[in-house]
């Protein structure tokens, strides 16, 4: 399915003003949540319709709805808990299922703490969501979790990616399609994406 980068106007204006160092912790949220806006009405551009006939101010009237496909959104916590609103603004009826992970600071690799999925996700599209695609490990874990409890249809948002995440998505699980604002240039020492936009969670939550 591939690496997506939506080059929009107004995605590249506001990660430009999400990047700066000094933008208030409310600023970052608000967006944050208009970049996912954003993201996912490019990440959604083929869900499946369906005609429906409704009654309109003059009379009958030929329409298309949804399908009716069930739709989840799963932020790794912490950080993807800021995106998450800007998938639902879009599709307010998505449950919200969540994947806890942290990050091991020697290994770099994820550890997984809390997990809650619907018992009916193998019905469902999952939106994976989560600022920075970096290493890839997360958001592969996650997939992982996914598939294990019977979900086919994945796909995946974030705001910035480096290429270590591309690839190592890409060999683990080159089915699911990843929607991004940007791809960045590398990894850093630490595994921080750069130029990225620091440690997203901390400036989310107003804890750097």
């Amino acid at each position: 399915m591939g690496f997506h980068v939506v080059d929009h106007p107004l995605i590249r204006h506001k990660l430009g003003l999400l990047r700066e160092v000094d933008t208030a912790t409310s600023k970052f949220r608000a967006l944050t949540r208009e970049i996912t806006n954003l993201l996912t009405y490019e990440a959604t551009h083929d869900m499946p319709l369906v005609p429906e006939c409704i009654t309109g101010w003059a009379g009958p009237v030929q329409v298309e709805r949804l399908q009716g496909k069930k739709v989840v959104v799963v932020p790794i916590l912490r950080a993807g808990i800021g995106m998450m609103q800007g998938v639902l603004d879009l599709i307010p009826s998505a449950r919200v299922n969540v994947v806890g992970l942290y990050r091991n600071e020697t290994t770099f690799e994820p550890v997984e703490y809390y997990k809650k999925f619907n018992p009916d996700i193998m019905d469902r599209t999952a939106i994976i969501v989560d600022p920075m695609l970096a290493t890839g490990h997360s958001m592969a874990v996650t997939a992982d979790m996914l598939k294990q409890n019977g979900c086919a249809s994945i796909k995946a948002i974030c705001l910035v990616a480096a290429p270590e995440g591309v690839a190592e998505m890409n060999r683990r699980h080159s089915d699911i399609a990843i929607y991004s604002a940007s791809l960045d240039d590398r990894l850093n020492e630490n595994a921080y994406i750069l130029p990225g936009l620091g440690d997203a969670g901390d400036r989310l939550f107003g804890t750097r």
